[in-house]
């Protein structure tokens, strides 16, 4: 009974103040966008309605989560180091509970913020990301421009095109070649100087074209001004940021995550990242409680203040090494689901190393 009234009892401290540092300082993050986007909110008449609804409402789940690991290891530093200098954990042990049980509630609260996190990453924030980045891009972002050179693309199986550079504006493509191959020989292939997007039509419309036709040994030349075709791409696939992937949940990025592999997509890294960081997150989640309570569940000197400094130093370079190891895995030639899960695995043997030596 006594262990029950225990469990309770550390469950509601870490619930209660997990949720109430990271409801403050989502209070403080909304006021300090609103000093630094009331300008552009101004400058483009953003609705006030648009404003709350559209984006801060959206903007709350999408911060929170993303700092909740953070606020985890917070909140398990402030209350656990608490109950260590009120002498509590020295009296909860020496009743004859083991530190194995003492973790017990904690992990339990921690397994209830980790499920809430994978939730609102697989599906709910996708959703809500939609309509936040949709007024970013109206109201604060300015329009996207497109700024790839010589860019090479596999629209579909065996067909490969290529753009020395595109116009997302105007929607017009120079120094166009697009390429059939048929079991790694080529059967077509087009050049054109300029390919531009004719929206009435919705078809593209080639200028300056020249056509090579390969039939074995035959060859068919042929060249033109103008022409209207189709091709398995559209101006849209130009037109978007990196992050409109965040508006995906979690079957419909594994399905546009296969597409590009087949397109052979140079932005597949990031996507693979922002696949693996979804279960990556919440999973964290367990670490930095373990590693929270391993710190704080002793008296040290100087208090509150030391315990919590040494927790904010922790989980700052927790932060660090995962934004280093993504960036490896989207600039160089890191696997991303390595990159994404190496500060986990580190700070797993972190987590180890302080729980063995707590439990002394």
């Amino acid at each position: 009974m006594k262990i029950k009234i225990l469990d309770r009892y550390i469950v509601k401290k870490f619930l209660g103040t997990f949720f109430f540092a990271l409801g403050l300082i989502i209070a403080i993050a909304i006021v300090f966008d609103i000093s630094e986007k009331i300008d552009d909110f101004l400058e483009r008449k953003a609705p006030m309605k648009a404003i709350v609804f559209d984006y801060y409402m959206n903007f709350i789940p999408y911060f929170g989560n993303l700092f909740s690991p953070l606020f985890v290891f917070i909140a398990v530093i402030f209350f656990t180091s608490r109950m260590a200098n009120n002498t509590e954990i020295v009296a909860i042990l020496g009743s004859g509970i083991s530190f194995p049980r003492f973790l017990v509630p904690y992990m339990f609260s921690a397994a209830v913020l980790a499920i809430i996190s994978l939730g609102l990453n697989t599906y709910i924030i996708p959703h809500s990301n939609k309509t936040r980045l949709e007024f970013q891009s109206k109201y604060i972002k300015n329009p996207f421009v497109y700024r790839n050179k010589n860019v090479h693309r596999q629209i579909s199986p065996g067909n490969f095109i290529y753009f020395e550079s595109y116009n997302n504006i105007d929607k017009i493509g120079y120094q166009f070649s697009f390429e059939k191959f048929d079991k790694g020989k080529m059967t077509y292939k087009i050049l054109s100087e300029r390919i531009l997007w004719d929206s009435i039509k919705t078809k593209w419309t080639l200028e300056n074209y020249f056509v090579r036709e390969i039939n074995g040994e035959k060859e068919s030349i042929k060249s033109g001004f103008r022409m209207d075709t189709t091709f398995a791409f559209y101006p849209v696939e130009f037109n978007r940021r990196v992050d409109y992937i965040e508006t995906m949940d979690a079957s419909k990025l594994d399905d546009f995550i296969d597409q590009e592999r087949a397109r052979g997509s140079e932005e597949l890294p990031y996507y693979l990242v922002e696949k693996y960081k979804r279960t990556s997150f919440p999973f964290a989640t367990f670490i930095l409680t373990i590693i929270g309570v391993s710190l704080s569940s002793r008296k040290v000197r100087g208090g509150i203040g030391v315990q919590i400094g040494i927790g904010l130093l922790l989980s700052f370079t927790y932060i660090m090494f995962m934004q280093v190891s993504t960036t490896f895995a989207t600039n160089g030639d890191v696997s991303p689901v390595l990159a994404v899960w190496i500060p986990n695995i580190v700070y797993s043997f972190v987590a180890i190393y302080l729980l063995k030596k707590a439990m002394k």
